[in-house]
């Protein structure tokens, strides 16, 4: 306990709690869903639950103050990435406090900030408020950033819409008005098997592949050139990234399958599929100087994810209200792809700001700082009081 402030307090028992429910984007969440979904009952919120398809995950949709459209939806997602193989010093989905810091699988990306959230709601419920505050806790955000489309869909319609979105990703409570999208491929060679003694017999599909990975390499260095003429990402350009391949039978037999997992991160104006049609010609290319006379050797590509960029927006409703309640006056753009693109897709202008450095994130020994708690828990403070003004 911190006796300085009891919403501090709070929202490290509640960061406790977070942690402690295993929710890696393969695993279900509703046990975390139970969780809130009982602790928002016992201060009188409105809340909806938003089951996926499959119904082993769910968003949850929450309200404090008037039954309106309008006002603010603070949002963060549950899942977090995998912890295998990972040397954690500690268990991972334990919160352990080492002074200033504590660690924990989530604890900065980014059940820090729901965290936030949840322990500022008695708050929000005894506020004057003139708007409403809402809380979206939405899944999936760590492998497809889709997992709040099926929230953003009903808002307006069976759920209040709200006048503007603040995600509370890990920016050290600076204000991040940009980001780049990030849309993921999957490409699938089917070669002709045939005995590596006589090559001409048939199509490896490692050889194939390697080769298109040599021109994905290429094709991103192309980008380089294209670069964000305010320089304010890092890198200052578009990207391409290949993460996983495998395929082959044995090493005498040429393959007939080979795959690799790939992705492309484009600056915000970029168009998400640039990379793609670079690719798609090289291909072509390829299966005709490589493949011709082996009918049923074949390149295909496959869109996995679309996460779309967040485009500055620096005089909309979000940046002009979030640089106040950060008691900042400048906005930063961050490399990596958040929900942030998908609220502002989906018509609410929208920004990034949550506790914790994302340069914690995905790491064994993750951490937040305290003192980024009670930053955060300032900025929800700030935002009651304007909103009840």
């Amino acid at each position: 306990m911190t006796g300085a402030d009891p919403a501090l307090d709070r929202a490290i028992a509640l960061l406790d709690r977070l942690v402690s429910f295993d929710t890696e984007s393969a695993r279900s969440n509703l046990a975390l869903i139970d969780f809130v979904e009982d602790y928002l009952l016992s201060l009188g919120a409105r809340f909806t639950r938003i089951p996926n398809a499959a119904g082993d995950k769910a968003a949850l949709f929450a309200t404090f103050g008037p039954d309106a459209d309008g006002g603010v939806v603070l949002s963060g997602h549950t899942d977090v990435v995998p912890v295998k193989d990972q040397p954690w010093s500690s268990p991972p989905f334990v919160l352990r406090r080492d002074g200033a810091r504590l660690y924990g699988r989530g604890t900065c990306d980014m059940k820090g900030f729901d965290a936030l959230c949840l322990a500022m709601a008695p708050e929000f419920s005894t506020a004057a408020l003139k708007k409403p505050i809402h809380i979206l806790l939405s899944y999936d955000e760590e492998t497809t950033c889709a997992g709040c489309l099926d929230s953003i869909a009903r808002l307006g319609h069976d759920l209040p819409r709200p006048a503007l979105a603040i995600i509370g990703e890990p920016t050290l409570m600076q204000v991040a008005d940009a980001h780049k999208s990030v849309v993921t491929y999957r490409t699938v060679v089917t070669g002709h098997e045939a005995h590596s003694s006589k090559p001409w017999l048939g199509v490896s599909a490692v050889h194939v592949a390697c080769e298109l990975v040599g021109a994905l390499e290429r094709i991103g260095e192309d980008l380089r050139t294209e670069v964000d003429p305010l320089g304010r990402f890092e890198p200052a350009y578009s990207t391409i990234h290949v993460g996983q391949i495998s395929g082959g039978t044995a090493r005498n037999i040429m393959a007939r399958h080979c795959e690799f997992a790939w992705e492309f991160r484009g600056l915000p104006e970029v168009p998400y599929d640039r990379a793609l049609k670079k690719f798609e010609i090289v291909c072509e290319e390829v299966k005709a100087r490589r493949m011709s006379g082996f009918p049923a050797a074949k390149i295909e590509t496959f869109v996995d994810t679309i996460a779309p960029g967040l485009c500055a927006e620096p005089e909309s409703a979000a940046a002009t209200l979030a640089l106040a309640l950060a008691q900042s006056n400048h906005t930063i753009a961050v490399p990596y792809a958040t929900e942030a693109g998908q609220f502002q897709k989906g018509g609410l202008p929208s920004v990034i700001c949550g506790p914790g450095s994302i340069d914690q994130a995905h790491q064994p020994d993750e951490f937040i700082e305290i003192a980024q708690l009670e930053a955060g828990l300032a900025f929800l403070r700030r935002l009651a009081a304007q909103l009840s003004r």
